[in-house]
């Protein structure tokens, strides 16, 4: 039985029906619209050809890494004292879902804005403190103050102004609040191209040649894979590209194109992971001092931050 009263977290009227609020459909930033496009395309198609596990286990478990949470006895603590929380951007629910039955005191909203949200109420009408909402993270309509802790995980930089989503979802913490959330990193230059120019690409290929593409890359990518081979490569600032020895796999992946491969994963998970990379109009990527500066400006607290070749993390609070 559902019987947590919502309204007064909200600024405006919102009316769910079971677990599943509208608040917003449609942007009005082409990018945006395109972006939320290429998602809906994306769950959707996933969900209805292969099961996710692969994709939730590794997620899951290296959000525990990701924001130093290190167990999931590590998060459950973190959560302990958080009465209402939200999954900025929650694709089709599973670490909404995830936070849900770690604080099981604690009300929890997925939001998503495109039509993986549907996917995700779906699959999670069983969990009784988890609702999700249909909108835009960058304009919620929560009342400012009463966020215990906001995850926004791999979503920011699709967003059509990732500093000002993020001082929108900071603003509406509690005096106690925690924000996680995660950024792209920037990556060798010849991979910058290659990333920019499918940014504008991809307002003219169609949902069928973005799939073509994506099952291209994996292909590479496991073909690369196979070979097993292992070189050094020597520094090259002026690209961008770091030395060291590197599989052939990943030296191509993190300096030129991605072309993602995981054997554990089935061949509708790595097309999704490729589509999602090179898809989305909006994706942004940032240096580590860029993304710290956004907490800066708002005099944020930055209480845990950390880099990798793939990302930034950071939990910050007022």
């Amino acid at each position: 039985m559902r019987t947590p009263n919502l309204e007064n977290l909200f600024s405006i009227p919102v009316k769910f029906t079971d677990n599943l609020a509208f608040i917003d459909d449609l942007s009005n930033y082409q990018n945006q619209t395109q972006t939320n496009d290429s998602f809906s395309e994306k769950w959707v198609n996933l969900d209805n050809k292969s099961s996710t596990t692969a994709i939730e286990d590794f997620q899951k478990k290296w959000l525990l890494d990701l924001y130093g949470f290190k167990t999931e006895q590590g998060l459950k603590d973190f959560l302990s004292d958080k009465k209402i929380i939200i999954d900025a951007g929650c694709g089709i629910g599973y670490k909404s879902a995830w936070l849900a039955e770690s604080a099981p005191d604690a009300i929890v909203f997925g939001i998503d804005y495109s039509e993986a949200v549907y996917i995700a109420a779906k699959r999670y009408k069983h969990v009784s403190n988890l609702f999700f909402l249909k909108g835009d993270i960058a304009n919620l309509p929560f009342k400012k103050g009463v966020l215990d802790f906001v995850l926004c995980d791999q979503v920011i930089h699709h967003t059509e102004n990732p500093e000002k989503t993020f001082a929108h979802l900071s603003s509406l913490l509690s005096p106690s609040g925690k924000f996680a959330c995660y950024v792209y990193a920037k990556k060798a230059l010849p991979r910058e191209l290659v990333d920019d120019y499918f940014r504008k690409a991809t307002h003219h290929l169609t949902h069928e040649q973005m799939w073509s593409f994506s099952d291209q890359l994996s292909e590479l990518g496991k073909t690369l894979s196979q070979l097993h081979v292992k070189f050094r490569c020597p520094d090259i600032p002026a690209l961008g590209i770091k030395g060291g020895e590197y599989d052939i796999q990943r030296f191509i992946y993190w300096n030129f194109i991605k072309c993602f491969w995981r054997e554990d994963w089935t061949k509708q998970e790595n097309d999704a992971c490729n589509f999602d990379w090179y898809s989305p109009s909006n994706a942004e990527r940032y240096s580590p001092e860029e993304f710290r500066a956004w907490a800066t400006k708002l005099n944020l607290k930055i209480i845990f931050f950390r880099s990798e070749e793939a990302c930034h993390t950071a939990i910050v609070s007022k």
